[in-house]
Parts: structure tokens; sequence; C-alpha cells
């Protein structure tokens, strides 16, 4: 199990950039699938990208594809989502998740995990973290 702590957020108007650091605190030098979620304002929390550990490899939502980048720095043991073009519906609250992939099963298992996105998928959440995108 590792604590995972996130940084960065804040509030920023349309077409924004903002970058939010996961910062871990445990050893995730094994395979982990490592998520980020969000919650709007009324609406349910949905995934907004995951990153492999393992492979590097990284599926995006729709909705912020092209907007949104996942990164590692394995020194600093900090995972970013750096956020560009901002928009309203961007608002929300941040989390970042963590899984370990014990038996290295890849992407495809993080990627079942992540679009569940249940609590009990990933056994390691941040507090959460807000962003505030106004118009």
């Amino acid at each position: 199990r590792v604590q995972l702590v996130e940084f960065g957020g804040g509030s920023v108007q349309a077409g924004g950039s903002l970058t939010l650091r996961c910062v871990v605190n445990g050893d995730i030098s094994s395979s982990h699938c490592m998520a980020w979620f969000r919650q709007g304002p009324g609406k349910e929390r949905e995934g907004v990208g995951l990153f492999h550990t393992g492979s590097g490899s990284t599926i995006y939502a729709d909705s912020v594809k092209g907007r949104f980048t996942i990164s590692q720095d394995s020194a600093k043991n900090t995972l970013y989502l750096q956020m560009n073009s901002l928009t309203p519906e961007d608002t929300g609250l941040y989390y970042c998740a963590a899984e370990e992939d014990d038996y290295n099963r890849g992407s495809g298992y993080c990627y079942n995990l992540f679009v569940r996105g249940e609590d009990a998928d990933f056994g390691d959440w941040g507090q959460g973290i807000q962003v505030t995108v106004s118009s």
C-alpha cells in the first residue's frame, strides 16, 4: 500500500493550463496502475487518464484526449497530469489512485480497473484536489 497526495490544483480561466502532481509515499518499484479521476459538481466520478508504470503506456478519456498528458518522474515518485486548453467542464475534484499490478498483467488489466473506477478497484486514493475553470 502507498499514500498519495495531490498538489497543484487551483483556479484558472478557460483556455489556461494547470499541472497536477501526485506524490507517492511508498514503494512503486513494481508495476502499478496509476490513474487520475475527477468528480465535477453534481456529476459522478469519472476516469481522466491511466498510466501503467511497467510499460509506460497511457490511456485517456475521450473528453480529455489531446489536451491532457500523464507522465511519471520515477526518481521523484511523482505522477503528473498536465492539463491544457481547460474548459469549465474540467472543473472538479481531481483524485490520484494506485493499484499494484502484482502479476504484471499489463495495461489491459489496468484499463479494466480504470473503466470500472470503483473505490475497490484501486487500493490507494489521494484526498483529492480542486480544479476550477472559469469562463
